[in-house]
């Protein structure tokens, strides 16, 4: 029998000492999602080796492609908006991530197809990597080995990339980022040099070592990002597109791992509408009556509020390389702190670092990932263990 509560366990209001308890985090982890994050490192060391020894020039043989599309779903489809951000706005051909099952109507013998799933089994991704196939479409494949999305590509003599399923597929996100990037750099179409790919993953290693459970709270950036959000309802803006990947990955982690509501996006399109959520009743309004007397530490219970998360990106590229000037971008961003600020919403501002693009998106994303997964332990959740997920799967599939 399923009922509204069937296996959900844990409490409201966060608490703020389990963090600093490593064995309690060890307890309340027992699927290991703070290991499984902290090898994102290793991830893209990993694929970048099995997407070597998968012999992608053959794909660069038949010369450019018309456009590239990215089918699969979840973490498998957030791929496609990273290799879109990373090739940039000068990239030769249109990348379009594709979450649904098949193709677009016009994809044909002119385009590739990435099909890439975590499980190997996903119908957005088998869906896609047949209807590739029967349009005479290139295809590559990105999945476990011995998974149906591995026979499908033999079945189509397509490159398959193997990535051994070690993590649950929402803490894979580099182990199946890198081969999309590879499979694009074989084609001419994104500049990722093996440099790059070390200093990602060292940008990575060093996040994760920031973020350790043993570290404690006042010197440990994902946990003082998890404490800020407990209780909140987070908003999460990018300043650049770059940045806005990162923002909905973050929306992503959030409410799997935490299951916090969120809102994310472009801080350019949060401009034009959305921005005034800072004015409203979990926003300025909220603030306009807080006791600003009050011990923070007896709010507990008190009305929920907006919590807003800046991810800032600074930028690479010179002004005539981008889709707007940095400068707008900067100004966007400091504005935004500002209104926040004149509304008594707290913000916390994640500000990129790193000489690539991909290493500023690892940047953006490494500790937010730990936050997420903090978060939830501090409401004494299991990261891993997500029964509404597992209770949709499976009235789903009846």
């Amino acid at each position: 029998m399923i009922d509204g509560t069937a296996g959900v366990s844990g409490h409201r209001h966060a608490d703020e000492r389990l963090l600093d308890d490593p064995k309690a985090l060890a307890e309340r982890d027992p699927g290991g999602m703070l290991r499984h994050t902290a090898s994102a490192g290793a991830q893209v060391r990993e694929s970048a080796a099995l997407a070597a020894e998968a012999n992608l020039s053959v794909l660069g043989g038949e010369g450019r492609p018309r456009a590239v599309v990215i089918a699969g779903i979840g973490t498998a489809g957030r791929t496609g908006d990273v290799l879109a951000t990373v090739a940039g706005p000068r990239c030769p051909v249109p990348v379009i991530p594709h979450r649904s099952a098949g193709v677009p109507g016009w994809v044909g013998a002119a385009d590739v197809v990435i099909a890439v799933s975590a499980s190997g089994r996903s119908p957005e991704a088998l869906g896609a990597a047949e209807a590739a196939h029967r349009r005479g479409a290139r295809l590559v494949a990105v999945g476990p080995p011995d998974s149906p999305l591995q026979s499908m590509a033999e079945r189509a003599r397509a490159p398959f990339i193997p990535v051994p399923r070690r993590a649950p597929a929402r803490a894979s996100l580099w182990a199946l980022t890198v081969p999309v990037l590879l499979a694009a750099r074989a084609l001419d179409l994104v500049k990722v040099n093996e440099a790059d790919l070390a200093e990602t993953a060292a940008r990575l290693d060093a996040d994760a070592d920031r973020s350790r459970p043993n570290a404690e709270s006042f010197v440990n950036p994902a946990k003082s990002l998890a404490l800020g959000l407990a209780g909140s309802i987070p908003i999460v803006w990018g300043s650049s597109p770059l940045a806005s990947v990162a923002a909905r990955r973050f929306g992503d982690t959030l409410s799997a791992n935490a299951r916090y509501p969120v809102v994310t996006g472009a801080l350019g399109e949060a401009g034009r509408g959305r921005v005034g959520l800072l004015d409203g009743v979990f926003g300025g309004l909220a603030e306009g009556e807080r006791d600003i007397f009050a011990d923070p530490d007896e709010s507990v219970g008190e009305e929920t509020r907006l919590r807003l998360v800046l991810l800032r990106d600074g930028g690479l590229n010179p002004e005539d390389d981008a889709d707007e000037p940095l400068a707008v971008e900067e100004r966007r961003a400091d504005a935004v702190q500002t209104l926040a600020e004149r509304r008594g919403v707290r913000c916390d501002v994640v500000t990129a670092e790193g000489g690539s693009a991909l290493e500023r998106l690892a940047s953006l994303v490494a500790v937010p990932d730990f936050a997420s997964i903090y978060l939830a332990l501090a409401h004494g959740l299991d990261p891993m263990a997500v029964p509404a997920i597992t209770e949709m799967k499976e009235l789903s599939n009846q």
